[in-house]
């Protein structure tokens, strides 16, 4: 066994069993939300119900992603992590503002609500939300797919606490305006947590440059190495935050170095080293028309060139 099937079997084990506990959770509180008319237990209830979909997605695209590269997908599954990731935080978004119309409807039509029931209900939510977090928070902190999954559980523990203070607060002073209000500000909570989620799967899904690494510190590395005049065609992106893949054109001094691919290796080693990209492909040239693009434009590929024409009509084979 690999060490990457070691991790993966607890993970898909700790999934199955956060389905279960989830469900649980799910069939309490939407019957103890509907007897005690309480919005706050029904709308966690609800967003319970969204979690169950979203620990679904999170186990079929954690056991998808250890599937092999093939011919048809060379890049393997690894991205199935993050496509549920995305869903995920996207889901908890829209939870959030279906529950807030819901609470402010609720604000100008108060109902009555049992305090003590809903403390009650709401505090085995509680425990029930954190063990699951706790089973995940392992692979957490390593997999964006994971952490989506987490990210849910931290959220519904939350929300579950904020219905006990919500209850005990009714119990105290009779208000059963405090549901709608808890339910507010619990949409704040579950928006602010969900959209650093939201914000990062989508940079991966559009390939952005991945967050700690900064371009500029890239070309100047490359060009600081003797016999590099130029970097150009510059693309860095991540199929997943832990695979960072880079590719670029390096104009060559042959002054300075007669034979270009000597170059290769201090770049390969230097770059893996500094940046941790350990998966780059680099072009060596000794001349470039287009040396000036440090991104390469790829407008040109869209605006219907005929189709005797070179693909890459800037490049320079030496």
């Amino acid at each position: 066994m690999t060490t990457s099937d070691s991790i993966a079997s607890p993970l898909t084990s700790r999934l199955k069993l956060g389905l279960v506990l989830n469900g649980v959770i799910i069939l309490a509180e939407f019957i103890g939300g509907y007897l005690t008319n309480s919005l706050g237990l029904m709308s966690d209830a609800g967003h319970n119900l969204i979690d169950q979909g979203s620990l679904l997605l999170a186990l079929y695209a954690h056991i998808l992603a250890a599937q092999p590269a093939t011919e048809h997908r060379t890049f393997g599954y690894h991205r199935a992590g993050t496509i549920a990731a995305f869903l995920n935080s996207l889901l908890l978004i829209f939870t959030g503002g279906i529950i807030g119309v819901l609470a402010l409807n609720r604000m100008f039509s108060p109902v009555e609500v049992p305090g003590l029931w809903v403390m009650g209900i709401a505090g085995i939510s509680l425990i029930a939300n954190l063990a699951v977090a706790l089973l995940l928070r392992r692979g957490a902190e390593e997999d964006l797919n994971i952490r989506g999954a987490f990210l849910h559980m931290v959220m519904d523990a939350w929300m579950s606490l904020g219905v006990i203070i919500c209850g005990l607060g009714i119990v105290l002073t009779g208000l059963t305006i405090l549901d709608p209000l808890i339910s507010l500000i619990l949409v704040i909570l579950i928006t602010k947590g969900s959209w650093p989620l939201f914000r990062e799967s989508l940079d991966i899904l559009l390939e952005s440059t991945p967050p700690h690494i900064t371009t500029s510190d890239i070309v100047a590395t490359i060009e600081n190495i003797p016999g590099v005049k130029k970097v150009h065609d510059l693309h860095i992106w991540s199929v997943e935050p832990r695979i960072v893949m880079l590719t670029c054109h390096v104009l060559v001094d042959t002054e300075t170095v007669p034979d270009k691919d000597q170059l290769l290796q201090p770049i390969q080693s230097t770059l893996s080293s500094k940046f941790g990209i350990h998966h780059l492909t680099v072009q060596l040239e000794t001349e470039c028309h287009e040396q000036e693009d440090l991104h390469c434009n790829l407008s040109y590929l869209t605006n219907g060139s005929s189709a005797t024409e070179p693909i890459f009509p800037h490049l320079h084979h030496h």
